[in-house]
């Protein structure tokens, strides 16, 4: 799974195959804290979210 960037010790990064049928385009964000997937078109969202608070 290629690392997009890293922020404050967040992992973004995506999975260049993953779905069946292909979900929308978006990454995964992942810490100690917690895990989160965000969705990027047509604009961000978080699509779901574990260990992170607002």
């Amino acid at each position: 799974m290629p690392v997009v960037f890293r922020y404050k010790g967040i992992r973004f990064f995506f999975y260049s195959n993953e779905g069946n049928p292909r979900e929308k385009m978006h990454i995964h964000a992942e810490s100690g804290a917690g895990e989160a997937k965000l969705w990027l078109y047509p604009e961000v969202s978080i699509a779901d979210s574990a260990g992170y608070n607002r």
